[in-house]
């Protein structure tokens, strides 16, 4: 595609009005007595943690144990994003270029939304599962969310920003391309509102946690209107956005799919007499280090040297996935603090990775973020 492309502007869909297509608007906003306790159970029995189970629920059935469930699939989803959005990133040299800047800013997103759906989970007598939930690339998309879509590990290349970061963050209604029927991420976010709507359960804010995350405040949810700004700015910073590129946050910042575009067209987006074309300044793709896709079940036969890098590097994401389990199980800010430490702890062997070169082939290694038994 040329920097010329235009791109059909979706019609404007809030969260606030709209009900996920996927299972029906009648499922969403249909009046229904509430679940008997052999209900709720059989309901938590059953189901599988895919989205399209969970969408297939009547809305009789989709009780608190339904929340919960769909809120461990938002947790895993959130998740499953930061690791290639973070190889993505650290394979650029420059971070002040404008694509490093537009990547840094959606992983701090990402991780804003993380910590959302582990306090939305919170709230509802839950826990969230991370180190248990973590992904495996490469993969899809948890839930079964966009299928089809493989998710990979690479340095950024301009098909990764297509193929991977780009169909991630596809908006409800794609800017240029036929979205099908298959649930979105949008679709889901949407039908758990809907949920909370029609469960109304007693919030709880112990456990939850209250931190600055990037340019976001986490904040406790204690009433259904703290749910749905929530679900809100998760819907509109990114995944699922139905948003034109003429709205915008308080942050003026574009949703994820804009930001990933612009570095795709090399432009970034504007308004024009003929409609939206990446016409703007202009985003040169930036110098990178040359990660090659991380193949399944990892790197083959790595050398001694390159194995302790993976083996450090492993151990430092599997600390930051225990800590996080342990910042929302009542360790607080204090394991919270210590999953951030131990994230900053990861792109030194990354970068190590990235500057080694594979034998007979012009690429280097890369991490595989595995979590260790």
């Amino acid at each position: 595609m040329t920097e010329e492309a235009t791109v059909a502007e979706p019609k404007r869909r809030t969260l606030l009005t709209t009900a996920a297509a996927a299972a029906g608007a009648s499922a969403f906003v249909a009046a229904s007595a509430p679940a008997s306790a052999a209900t709720e159970a059989a309901t938590g029995a059953r189901l599988s943690g895919t989205v399209a189970r969970l969408l297939a629920v009547p809305a009789a059935g989709r009780g608190v144990e339904w929340l919960r469930a769909a809120l461990q699939v938002a947790v895993e989803l959130e998740l499953s994003t930061i690791p290639p959005y973070l190889c993505a990133w650290w394979s650029v040299k420059d971070r002040r270029s404008a694509a490093a800047r537009l990547i840094r800013r959606v992983i701090d997103d990402e991780m804003y939304h993380l910590g959302v759906a582990c306090n939305l989970l919170v709230a509802v007598g839950g826990r969230p599962r991370i180190r248990a939930g973590a992904p495996t690339y490469p993969g899809p998309l948890p839930g079964g969310v966009h299928p089809g879509l493989t998710v990979y590990l690479s340095g950024l290349t301009r098909s990764f920003v297509h193929d991977v970061m780009m169909a991630i963050e596809a908006p409800d209604e794609p800017l240029s391309s036929d979205r099908g029927t298959y649930p979105s991420v949008g679709d889901f976010y949407t039908a758990v509102l809907e949920g909370f709507r029609l469960v109304s359960p007693q919030l709880s804010t112990r456990g939850q946690l209250e931190t600055r995350i990037g340019s976001d405040d986490l904040r406790p949810v204690r009433t259904l209107l703290d749910v749905e700004r929530a679900i809100d700015v998760v819907r509109e910073q990114g995944e699922g956005t139905g948003s034109s590129p003429a709205d915008s946050f308080a942050d003026d910042h574009p949703a994820h799919y804009y930001a990933f575009s612009e570095i795709y067209h090399g432009r970034q987006l504007r308004e024009t007499d003929r409609g939206w074309k990446f016409t703007g300044t202009r985003v040169p793709f930036p110098d990178t280090r040359p990660m090659a896709r991380v193949p399944a079940r990892g790197w083959s036969r790595p050398s001694a040297p390159v194995e302790r890098l993976l083996h450090r590097f492993d151990t430092t994401y599997t600390t930051v996935l225990t800590s996080l389990d342990a910042a929302w199980a009542g360790g607080g800010l204090r394991a919270m603090g210590a999953a951030i430490h131990a994230m900053r702890g990861l792109e030194e062997p990354a970068l190590h990775l990235m500057e080694t070169r594979i034998p007979g082939r012009r690429s280097t290694y890369g991490p595989q973020f595995h979590a260790l038994s």
